[in-house]
């Protein structure tokens, strides 16, 4: 499952509020695929959470997303907007 669709996976599954130990049971087995790198599950990356209780699937959601790996992340130090790091030797020319 990509990342995005756990939000309403959790709406659909969980009654809210839920202890964090019923999330686990309910949805822990569930895998998460990554942009790249190694997949992993609901529980794992909820079981490195100290809430014990999520008051809806958006506040489970959030828990979830600042717990997962680099690998969710996408492209990593992108930017969209052009900018280059620029040292004291760099010249860049137009």
């Amino acid at each position: 499952m990509r990342l995005p669709e756990t939000r309403d996976l959790f709406a659909r599954t969980l009654e809210f509020p839920v202890p964090r130990d019923v999330v686990i049971e309910a949805v822990g087995s569930t895998e998460l695929t990554p942009p790249d790198g190694e997949s992993t599950t609901i529980g794992a990356v909820i079981e490195h959470s100290d809430v014990e209780e999520f008051d809806s699937a958006d506040d489970l959601y959030d828990t979830l997303m600042s717990l997962v790996g680099a690998q969710f992340v996408g492209r990593r130090y992108y930017d969209d907007r052009g900018s280059m790091p620029q040292d004291e030797e760099s010249e860049v020319s137009f």
